[in-house]
Formats: C-alpha cells, structure tokens, sequence
C-alpha cells in the first residue's frame, strides 16, 4: 500500500503537518485488480486527510478544517482540502480528483460529511452518486444540522461507513469549532511574550522586542488561524498595535492567509481613538463597549469598524456576555493579546483554554511589568491550574503551551 513519509506518532496531529500538498490531478494510477483492505492502514489514511485539512487552517473560518482522501485497493487516487467558506469542500475536490476511480473506492474524511443545503450542496449526495463503496470518518459533526444525519445517508445508500479512527487529532484540529457549536463560545488561546523572569514589559512599558524575530513570525502564523484577536484599550492607548496577521519577514510572506482574523478591543467607556492603528488595517474590527455609549459610535466613520453595546457588570464588560456574541458570529477560535488587567480577569472568569507562552532566556528585573494581574488567590488552595501539552524551541526562546484546567 501506499506510504507517507514523516508520520511517526498518528495520534499527534502535529506530526501529520504537511509543508506542502500537491493538488495535481491524478494520472496513471495502476490500481490492482484486487481489493486488499486491511482495517490496520486505516489510521494512516487518515491521518494523509488530517494533514489536507490543517492546509486550510488560515481560510477556512467559519467552516471546520476538513480534508479528504480516497483510496482504491490500497492506492490514493484523490484527495483534496476545504480551502475557502462558500468553495467546494474537500471530498468534492478529491471526488473530482478520483474521478472513474471513486467507483468502487474508500473515502477517508476527518469530519462528517454535510448532509444538508448549506453554502454549498450536501456533501453525500456526491459521495453515493460516485459510486463510493466505504466511507471512514474520524469523528461526527456536533453541528445539529449534521450530526449522524450524514453517516445515516450514506449508510441509507448502502455504504459502509466506520467512524472513530484518529477521533482525538481530528477533535484537536477543529477544537474551536466543536466548542462554539457545543457550548455558543469560541475557544480562547491566551498568548503572551514574557522574560525569563516573566515580565512582559519595562516599568515604563518598553517592550518590543522581548522576544526573536522567529517567535514573532511563530506568533503571526498563531494569529492567521485564529478567527478573531481580542485585546483592552488599555493595550490600544499604550502601544497603538496593528493586530493584524503578518510575516516577521519577507521570506515568509506567502505563508499567511490574505483573510485577516476580527479584530476585537474591550473598550467599555468608548475612548478607543478614531485615528488608532488597530482602525485603519485591512480586516474588520469590532468595538465593543457599554450601550449608554453608544451614542458616540457616530465617531467612528471607518466603513470595517462596528460599535456594538454588551451586558455590562459592575462597570466593565461582562466577558461571559462578550463570548457569547462572538460565538453569535460564529468565531471558532478566539485569540486573546492584551495586558495583565483584561488577561488577568479572562483567567479568573475561566474563559480561556490555552496558554501559549514565548519566553526568551532574558531578565527584565523585579521593577517590570508582570503577565497577569488576578486577585483573589490568597491561598494554594486557591490557585489556577494549568497543565503542560508542548513545549518546544523556536529561534533562542521556548514556545510554553499550557491547557487551562477547568477545575483545581
């Protein structure tokens, strides 16, 4: 059968990363005149899909990141990602690349395949119309629309249809979107750029550049798969940030999606300045804000900038309120940069999911600003408790990833 090289652990989706897939049509396949299934390859068909589907982390929002192989007697004769929300899924491309061949085949597929009249057409329909004869999905779509009601179609047609294989990488990859669709809120990665002494900034708020160019361009990529960057006005007045998804350098610039991720700031009192940086890049942006300030939303005459007014609690954002409208506009993955105060209040209401930290081997001394600002842990039994998932190097600083536990 048919191998891919640099797979070791299929169960770590972050081995099954592809630099590159071709998208060539398939020509001069020999396919062998007998089917030779066997249940144990399986795991690495799908994982050959889950690297399609991670090509599409940058354009996919809102959509799940999906990709698609399909096998005849052992031999890959198409494959295929969702590239762009509105465009052809992936088993449409890998259908179209498999073409005579998909009669008779295995479709590999990380996600449920949609059943319904949605941006584009059902997903089924053109896999039982080819001819498909086994279907094999790494986990069912929690989307009410879908949910089984896609493997009930196929299996309806007479096809044989197999889910759980890889079900872990496959929920890692789309966490964002299964979480806004179970719960009506984004999941919520906190990153932040520290000193070894972890202080994100001098007393007197000098603070480019803490970390490498490397970490920086590390950072952007984060900030390209993200659907939206939440930041406070206070980040918004002390630094004037762009917040925008973009290469460290020029040799990387092809490597960023064109799609620049929502840009959010948390600005109860509505003082965000109509001149700001974060106003005049390419992408949307919304202000959030209390609603009796929304009388001065007139000010903000930029066609991409909205004003909008949220539930309120003692004087600030109600942030609970605040994740519930983003998950309203279908933000899958929120990303959260901003200062101690808002980053601080984010933890303590329990709205974040992961920590990623770049942290360079340098010393900022006790009089620099620290990363989070969290009262009320007056105790060890008190604390918040996170838990290691990857650690790893990137330039000269390590690149710290922490999943915030939801209970101590």
């Amino acid at each position: 059968m048919a191998k891919f090289p640099g797979i070791k652990d299929l169960k770590d989706l972050t081995s099954t990363i592809a630099d590159s897939i071709s998208q060539a049509p398939a020509r001069q396949i020999s396919i062998p005149e007998h089917y030779d299934y066997e249940p144990g390859h399986d795991h690495e068909f799908m994982a050959r899909a889950l690297k399609l589907a991670e090509m599409g982390r940058f354009s996919t929002h809102p959509n799940p990141r999906v990709g698609c192989v399909i096998t005849k007697n052992g031999v890959v004769v198409g494959e295929g990602f969702h590239r762009v929300t509105g465009q052809a899924h992936a088993e449409i491309h890998a259908l179209k690349q498999a073409g005579k061949h998909a009669d008779g085949a295995t479709l590999y597929v990380n996600l449920e395949p949609c059943c319904h009249h949605g941006r584009t057409p059902p997903c089924t329909d053109a896999i039982i119309k080819a001819g498909i004869r086994r279907v094999v999905i790494a986990m069912e779509d929690p989307n009410p629309k879908v949910n089984r009601a896609g493997i009930s179609a196929l299996q309806n047609a007479g096809i044989e249809v197999e889910t759980g294989i890889n079900t872990d990488s496959a929920h890692w990859l789309n966490r964002g979107y299964v979480k806004r669709i179970m719960t009506g809120t984004p999941w919520v990665t906190l990153k932040i750029a520290v000193s070894l002494d972890g202080k994100t900034a001098m007393e007197n708020g000098e603070s480019q550049w803490i970390t490498s160019e490397q970490a920086r361009e590390d950072a952007h990529r984060l900030r390209a798969s993200s659907s939206a960057i939440l930041t406070g006005i206070g980040t918004v007045l002390r630094d004037d940030p762009q917040m925008t998804a973009r290469p460290a350098s020029e040799n990387n610039r092809s490597a960023l999606a064109e799609r620049q991720p929502l840009r959010v700031i948390v600005d109860s009192r509505l003082s965000t300045p109509t001149d700001a940086r974060i106003l005049s890049q390419p992408g949307e942006v919304l202000i959030v804000t209390s609603p009796s300030e929304l009388s001065d939303a007139a000010l903000y005459t930029q066609t991409n900038v909205e004003v909008t007014g949220c539930e309120m609690t003692g004087g600030s954002i109600n942030l609970m309120a605040l994740m519930e409208m983003l998950g309203e506009r279908e933000v899958n993955n929120l990303m959260l940069e901003a200062g101690a105060r808002l980053s601080g209040s984010m933890l303590q209401a329990r709205l974040v999911d992961e920590i990623v930290v770049y942290m360079a081997p340098d010393l900022l001394g006790s009089s620099a600003r620290g990363m989070f600002r969290v009262p009320g842990l007056d105790s060890i039994a008190d604390k918040l408790v996170l838990e290691f998932r990857d650690v790893r190097r990137v330039g000269r600083d390590m690149r710290l990833t922490l999943s915030v536990k939801s209970d101590k």
